[in-house]
């Protein structure tokens, strides 16, 4: 069940109204007549400028930083006729989501103008529920690399007029120089722009701060593929060799079993590589990892920018960082991958799981091993064995190389 609104809204329902780059003469007549009965009117600078002299009510820019001022404003508008502008569809990576969460739903009337990606889409001739769509406006531009698939068709809503210049040398840097690029300027205004090139040699200078970029994903011959399922070569990592290898590693992210926006606690982060991929696997999902050494957490750190999870989080120790309540929240999956035998660890692990979430350890050592029979005859779960051989080659000849078989420990807890 999902909490209430966050604030009681005392006045008239609050017409979020849509507006396009076209203005004032894009609106319906039911928007305009919404807006001319507002009292007090929020939005950006240049949404606030496209209505005309005829709509008297008081105008105020939004307050930067936003979203923390949002909830002291709207309180102090409280039961005035109040409307609200945004940009194109409300509910499409627009303020009618923070305000319908702020006000619940049910305070809002939503009226809605095409969306950029609509626009966009309209313009190229793609298929809109076809075409993977990514956020750059207050987000890590890097989110876009776990998208960067060849054949998929992105678009990227840009944060201002710089962005299609980064997103260029992020498709260059990452072996994507061949894909087309198409920028689309302040679509559906009198001041609509296209351009079309290719990353590999794109030089167009910075232009209007409302655009988007569309990318064609093509990628250079012999580019490795990098897709959101789990078990990522281990080449795709950087550090000191402490790392669940590529086939323990997808058997493991298959057991934590991540779902969209889902939290991982990932102990002994080693080279960030279960964290990592569990973040891959959907835009949402969130992790947090857990590394004694700081040499390592730098190595996660730089691992986890490469792999287009930048936002992951990253704590020393995890018993100290798991006293009191230094880590907020509770996660929906924990993966013990190191530090099996530090007193308290399970133990302050399991009370922090929350009922019906996941653990999955995995051990290498005897030590560690009797300890995942004895938590499994405590509280149940699944115990495992993996035994993982490579080709190696072996003269003329190929030999299969062992690996250090790995025992799992998998669990949902009951309650």
């Amino acid at each position: 069940m999902s909490a209430g609104p966050a604030i009681r809204w005392a006045g008239p329902r609050v017409p979020v109204v849509g507006i396009g780059a076209d203005g004032w003469a894009g609106l319906s007549e039911i928007s305009r007549d919404a807006l001319r009965e507002c009292a007090v009117l929020l939005g950006s600078a240049r949404q606030l400028a496209l209505l005309p002299d005829e709509i008297t009510a008081t105008r105020h820019c939004w307050p930067s930083p936003l979203v923390p001022a949002l909830p002291g404003l709207l309180a102090d508008l409280r039961g005035s006729r109040l409307g609200v502008l945004a940009s194109g569809d409300p509910m499409f990576y627009g303020i009618g989501t923070t305000l319908a969460r702020l006000l619940g739903p049910e305070s809002l009337r939503v009226l809605p103008q095409p969306s950029s990606a609509s626009l966009a889409c309209a313009r190229l001739g793609w298929p809109l529920p076809e075409v993977c769509i990514v956020s750059a406006v207050g987000r890590p531009l890097r989110r876009l690399l776990p998208e960067l698939i060849d054949g998929r068709r992105i678009l990227v809503l840009s944060a201002d007029a710089g962005t299609p210049a980064e997103i260029v040398e992020l498709l260059r840097s990452h072996g994507f120089g061949p894909s087309p690029v198409t920028l689309l300027e302040q679509l559906g205004g009198p001041a609509e722009r296209i351009v079309s090139g290719y990353a590999a040699d794109w030089r167009e200078p910075p232009g209007d701060p409302l655009n988007l970029v569309a990318i064609a994903v093509t990628g250079e011959p012999g580019h490795p593929r990098r897709t959101r399922l789990p078990g990522l070569p281990d080449s795709a990592y950087t550090g000191d060799g402490q790392l669940t290898k590529s086939e323990v590693r997808a058997l493991t992210l298959a057991a934590l079993a991540p779902g969209p926006g889902e939290t991982l606690w990932d102990i002994g982060g080693g080279s960030g590589s279960i964290a990592i991929e569990w973040c891959r696997t959907d835009p949402s999902c969130r992790a947090v990892t857990f590394e004694i050494l700081d040499r390592r957490r730098d190595q996660i750190a730089a691992n986890a920018s490469t792999l287009g999870v930048p936002e992951l989080e990253i704590r020393g120790e995890a018993v100290a960082e798991l006293t009191g309540d230094a880590v907020p929240g509770t996660p929906d999956a924990i993966f013990l991958g190191g530090g099996l035998t530090t007193p308290e660890l399970f133990d302050r692990c399991w009370t922090r799981l929350r009922a019906g979430g996941r653990l999955v350890a995995n051990a290498v050592t005897a030590e560690s091993e009797a300890l995942l029979v004895s938590w499994s005859g405590e509280h149940g779960g699944q115990l495992r064995r993996f035994q993982i051989y490579r080709g190696e080659p072996l003269g003329r000849f190929t030999a299969w190389r062992p690996q250090l078989p790995v025992s799992q420990w998998s669990v949902v807890k009951d309650r």
